[in-house]
């Protein structure tokens, strides 16, 4: 399966460019999923969101949607790896699981100044959980005060999926790749413009790719050409392959060949370049997303009682 989508959906350029003039605010996720069939929550990255708004936005997406959900950066930017548990576990206390079926991978992003500490992520891979049952085992581990806003229910039985994007230059080290590999976790193929190190070794059984801008970090689009090059690689990958001239922190580790799901979002959004470079690249793939609409559900309720509303992400 290979999926292309967009970071985040609210975005105030993209109000009469890639919005409908008039389409109020509270449609704007519903609009995006109706041109692309997957995008990253970034709003869990900035704060712990509620078990009300991952409930409204699944009722809002169609039959066949995925989300990839951006872990918070107290995690990763504040705590930085150190003391960590009790923060994982409110992250996967704070409702993920009611995206159901609609729950694709977790992206872990890291901040520029941190370094590779092999002892460090590798405690941190260790905590995280790889099913439904695992997560929810943590979750229950949750602080007091997410009592009154914790949902750790699970509907069934499904595998989780992590990804890591990393900016320092120390993480260009081979037995990074090595421990990436051993606990089966996505090292991002992150497109950033030449500002950070860019990639391509496929360290688990999925690709997740992230395109910040060709030229200009955020901003700058890509060309019918340059879409035609990632069409090309992400064939490669998704087959089972990998690009002939694939950038690579360990050469001589060649992936296990066999099939792998893709998936690949655009973060140039201030130029309202994202949306529109996720659809070409989509149609020069081949890809078509034809959704159904979804038909009103009752709402669940919180913990606390209160519908579901979805905030803007």
């Amino acid at each position: 399966m290979i999926r292309i989508g967009i970071s985040g959906w609210r975005y105030e350029g993209w109000r009469g460019g890639f919005y409908p003039e008039g389409l109020p605010q509270r449609r704007e996720l519903a609009y995006a999923a109706s041109r692309l069939p997957s995008i990253e929550i970034n709003g869990s990255f900035y704060s712990l969101q509620r078990p009300e708004y991952y409930e409204a936005w699944y009722r809002e997406m169609p039959p066949g949607f995925v989300f990839s959900v951006k872990g918070n950066r107290y995690i990763s930017h504040v705590r930085r790896l150190r003391d960590v548990e009790t923060p994982l576990a409110n992250t996967f206390a704070s409702g993920v699981f009611r995206l159901r079926e609609k729950l694709g991978p977790f992206l872990w992003q890291f901040p520029p100044n941190l370094r590779y500490d092999r002892e460090r992520f590798e405690a941190f891979f260790r905590m995280l959980p790889r099913d439904t049952e695992q997560a929810a085992a943590l979750a229950r581990r949750s602080s007091d005060w997410m009592k009154d806003r914790a949902d750790w229910s699970v509907d069934e039985h499904r595998p989780l999926r992590h990804a890591v994007e990393v900016r320092h230059e120390s993480f260009v080290d081979p037995s990074f790749v090595e421990l990436l590999h051993g606990h089966d976790i996505a090292w991002v193929i992150a497109d950033t413009a030449g500002k950070w190190p860019y990639k391509e070794d496929i360290t688990a059984d999925f690709v997740y790719i992230r395109l910040h801008g060709e030229t200009e970090l955020y901003a700058s689009g890509y060309d019918e050409a340059s879409l035609e090059r990632w069409a090309a690689r992400i064939r490669a990958w998704a087959s089972g392959g990998e690009p002939p001239d694939a950038v690579k922190i360990a050469p001589e580790a060649s992936p296990e060949r066999r099939d792998r799901d893709v998936y690949c979002y655009f973060d140039n959004d201030y130029k309202v370049r994202a949306p529109f470079d996720a659809q070409t690249l989509m149609r020069i793939l081949g890809l078509s997303w034809n959704p159904e609409s979804v038909e009103p559900t009752a709402p669940r309720r919180s913990r606390r009682g209160t519908e579901a509303r979805a905030p803007s992400n």
